[in-house]
């Protein structure tokens, strides 16, 4: 286990509550809760130490932050499903079809991962014969696009996976259209029809869909491992190892199913990251050996591996006042260097990256 791992109160509490609550001095609680603030997952930390009973353990004084925390998640939980029903009604007008994606997925199916989750945007997922008219759908109904300027809109309509972002003018709230989940021009290209065919209804909402279990891990991997910022990372990951923990749990021949999907979507590569960093940082248990892994071709070469943790173990370490990892600045550049490079060609790459530094606002 790497150090920084090793010493880090939040991960040691997410992969055992129950062994490190009774154990944990005022200081560890402390430290746990800035990491949890920092990580965006205090909310999570409220939520197992409700569910697992482990109040008592925790200092009196401390206790009112994850009473709060508690009720943030509730009010935000429903501010959520509210979202979801007004975007559901603005397409289904116009018989539209979607899927929901990531945390607003979680909730809508009711998953562990919903849990003590806080939600940002909302993300959605429409075939991409219906991105104009879900645009227009979408405008009628208050969303409008935050990125105006030409070279933006060029960025986003021909070279990426998604429409500019989008807010609501009335409440504020921020929305991310996507035609697939990763950009046209990335090296990796899966393939949306065969997500689309797996996608399963939300009872009740007709043209309302999530991604299948094991799409949702697929995706969620993919999200993270293709992103240039950690800074949530440790957030994401805890989001992986409850789809993970729960899909095992649910679905026959889980490991060999996961594997062979990830085969077929030429996802291979983020699923192997995705199981690396749960197993290192939660102790997510997998019931695949590394030789099994290797049979699948996921596994990159050692050397790889080695940068990979020594950069992502650093990106998603908790950082606040008086604990900020040396080279964090630079290993934060890498990673976002890095996932431009996967996401561009370098006939691409370099010009936006130039313009970025130019003007970093765009």
């Amino acid at each position: 286990m790497h150090e920084p791992i090793q010493q880090n109160c939040l991960t040691r509490f997410l992969r055992n509550p129950d062994d490190e609550a009774p154990n944990f001095s005022l200081n560890e609680w402390q430290l746990l809760f800035r990491e949890s603030r920092r990580t965006n997952l205090l909310c999570r930390i409220a939520y197992l130490t409700k569910q697992k009973k482990l109040l008592g353990y925790l200092p009196e004084r401390l206790r009112e932050h994850l009473i709060s925390a508690e009720l943030l998640a509730s009010t935000n939980l429903r501010s959520v499903k509210w979202e979801v029903i007004q975007i559901y009604k603005a397409l289904s007008e116009s018989k539209i079809p979607f899927a929901l994606l990531k945390g607003a997925a979680y909730v809508m199916r009711q998953s562990e991962a919903s849990h003590g989750r806080l939600f940002g945007d909302v993300d959605i997922l429409v075939r991409k014969e219906h991105l104009k008219e879900a645009e227009r759908a979408l405008i009628k109904h208050g969303w409008f696009g935050t990125k105006i300027d030409p070279y933006d809109q060029k960025y986003y309509r021909t070279w990426m996976h998604e429409l500019p972002p989008l807010k609501n003018l009335k409440r504020q709230t921020d929305l991310d259209v996507h035609h697939t989940i990763l950009p046209p021009t990335a090296t990796i290209k899966p393939d949306i029809h065969k997500i689309w065919q797996s996608s399963e209804p939300i009872p009740g909402y007709p043209g309302m869909y999530v991604l299948s279990p094991i799409d949702m891990v697929l995706h969620s991997a993919t999200h993270l491992f293709h992103e240039g910022s950690f800074d949530q990372g440790l957030r994401d990951i805890v989001d992986l190892d409850a789809l993970l923990r729960e899909g095992s749990q649910k679905i026959p021949n889980f490991w060999q199913e996961l594997m062979a999907r990830a085969e077929l979507l030429e996802l291979s590569r983020p699923l192997y990251y995705g199981l690396r960093y749960c197993k290192l940082l939660l102790g997510t248990p997998i019931a695949l050996e590394d030789c099994e892994l290797r049979s699948y071709k996921i596994a990159p070469p050692a050397l790889t591996r080695l940068i990979m943790d020594k950069l992502l173990l650093k990106a998603m370490t908790p950082n606040y006042i008086g604990n900020k990892p040396r080279l964090l600045g630079l290993t934060q550049f890498i990673l976002f260097v890095r996932s431009h490079y996967l996401r561009m060609p370098l006939k691409l790459l370099i010009p936006h990256l130039l313009r970025k530094a130019i003007k970093p606002d765009t």
